[in-house]
């Protein structure tokens, strides 16, 4: 079988850099200045994935930068958008500003100007930690200073048109009747609520009845206000369905990633885009959804989000660059017990690039350095000192008091490392908390066969016995010699089941170390 060409680092997002230039040559425009952008949403608490559609755009940007062109990632926050519910966890007076622009709403948190700067800055802050570099937008900002002005003036000069193509697209026919854009109510101050039913293109005025909307399955009553609002002048915010190719036109933009949840908008932006703005839309690529360990889609209003900053607590930065630069097609299940693999994960690519691990094949070397560049945002250092997260979480578990120096030491005993490093004392902070916020150990499979099992179990009933073996590891090697399985196999399989790794420390030592009768429960576990 031929072996595919490799583009750039080998990586699909030099895969995807590619199909964007060629697409552009194509299309005749400039190649001066190539802007890519990520939606920030700022109604909730900003999670993984969240982040996620702004790290892989960034991707994106630095492959195309390696290619010999400028590139900039366009961060823009959605915080003119309208509270549609309380997420999980936040206070009840928030009922009070449903369907209010989150900018104009007081931070339940009490150190931010608005709900929605707080929700923005959270994001944000995940995205300095990790180095991604970008130029902030806001959404109150755009708008306040009239960046979209013409984009809503010819949107709304062809509402007609649009909404038959909307009802064509998706079946919704609110936008036949209703124009695209939504005024911010100049009595109640709410935005979904006062729909807008007429356009004056010479005025660039709107005249919309605050009459009510519904969000989800809950009907939200206007205040019957009457108004004219200028766009110009006056707040208000363009639907969806035709706002992102407003701003893709506004802004330049030549790439935008989207989750399968919002398709059919971007089908229909992409449409507004071409055919009313003139403006060809942005390379996309759709994404899965990250999911919790349910299966349930990751939300913010559900309360299942994993935070960047939750994260950091156990994991480096590195750790979640991999999760979202290994792929992006597939739906994902996600929580922090993924953290001990993806640590691990890490230092095995750093391995392989830095020569320390040999693969078989050339092409699959070639894709694994460039995910490791990626992983470091195409700035690799040297290689930094390491010790197994799982052999840490145990060690924690054991040394609560003075861990630091007393999971050292112990390494140091085990011939794991030679000196104490200040690289592996952030890890032991790391995998420290895990060890006190999860007790309990992710269980990973391990082929077991009849033979191995049978040892298997002779091993847990002598580590559940209360007199304690003279040599353990010489007791070790005995029981797996008698029932005609290599020691150095069995120890893997303990290894395995222990450290989810293929070796470890001494393991007779190890098991005294983390408790006889704690790895005779977790033996049990797989027989």
């Amino acid at each position: 079988m031929e072996e595919q060409k490799i583009i750039g680092r080998g990586t699909w997002i030099d895969k995807l850099a590619d199909e964007l230039l060629e697409r552009e040559k194509s299309l005749g425009r400039s190649t001066n200045m190539i802007r890519v952008e990520s939606g920030l949403g700022a109604s909730g608490i900003p999670h993984i994935g969240s982040l996620g559609d702004a790290v892989r755009a960034y991707g994106i940007k630095l492959a195309l930068e390696n290619f010999g062109f400028k590139s900039e990632l366009v961060a823009y926050s959605d915080d003119l958008d309208g509270l549609r519910k309380i997420p999980e966890g936040l206070p009840d007076w928030l009922k009070d500003h449903i369907a209010k622009p989150v900018s104009f709403i007081p931070d339940p948190f009490g150190c931010h100007d608005s709900y929605g700067l707080h929700m923005s800055s959270l994001l944000l802050d995940g995205l300095d930690k990790l180095g991604i570099k970008y130029k902030f937008q806001r959404g109150v900002d755009t708008y306040r200073n009239g960046l979209l002005k013409d984009q809503i003036h010819t949107i709304l000069t062809n509402n007609k048109k649009i909404g038959e193509k909307i009802a064509e697209f998706v079946g919704q026919e609110k936008y036949q009747e209703a124009l695209p854009y939504f005024p911010v109510c100049a009595n109640c101050g709410r935005l979904y609520t006062a729909i807008a039913y007429e356009y004056l293109p010479d005025e660039k005025k709107i005249k919309y009845k605050c009459s009510g909307t519904t969000i989800g399955s809950k009907i939200l009553d206007g205040c019957g206000h009457e108004g004219i609002a200028d766009i110009t002048k006056d707040l208000g915010k363009l639907a969806w369905k035709v706002e992102f190719a407003a701003r893709w036109q506004a802004f330049d933009i030549r790439f935008e990633a989207y989750g399968k949840d919002i398709m059919d908008s971007v089908k229909v932006n992409d449409w507004v885009a071409d055919e009313i703005l003139g403006f060809q839309h942005p390379t996309h690529v759709k994404y899965e959804m990250f999911l919790d360990k349910g299966g349930k889609k990751i939300s913010k209003s559900l309360g299942n989000v994993v935070t960047s900053q939750a994260w950091l607590r156990y994991g480096t930065p590195k750790s979640i660059l991999l999760l979202l630069y290994k792929r992006i097609t597939g739906a994902r299940e996600i929580g922090f017990e993924d953290i001990p693999v993806l640590m691990d994960e890490y230092h095995e690519l750093e391995n392989i690039y830095f020569g320390k691990i040999k693969l078989d094949n050339e092409n699959k070397t070639t894709r694994v350095k460039g995910l490791y560049e990626y992983v470091n945002l195409l700035k690799p250092s040297s290689p930094t000192p390491y010790v197994n997260y799982r052999l840490l979480v145990q060690l924690c578990k054991i040394f609560r008091e003075d861990r630091t120096s007393k999971v050292t030491k112990k390494l140091i005993e085990y011939g794991t490392m030679k000196e104490p490093s200040s690289e592996i004392d952030e890890l032991i902070t790391l995998a420290g908390n895990y060890a006190d916020d999860f007790d309990k150990p992710t269980k990973v499979e391990v082929q077991i066969d009849a033979m191995t099992k049978k040892t298997l179990s002779e091993l847990a009933s002598i580590l559940s016995a209360e007199k304690e073996p003279e040599d353990l590891q010489n007791t070790i090697y005995n029981i797996a010699k008698s029932n005609g399985v290599q020691p150095k196999d069995f120890f893997r399989i303990l290894y395995q089941i222990i450290l989810a790794a293929e070796r470890g420390p001494k393991i007779g030592p190890f098991i005294l170390d983390i408790g006889r009768k704690k790895v005779a429960s977790t033996i049990s576990e797989y027989l």
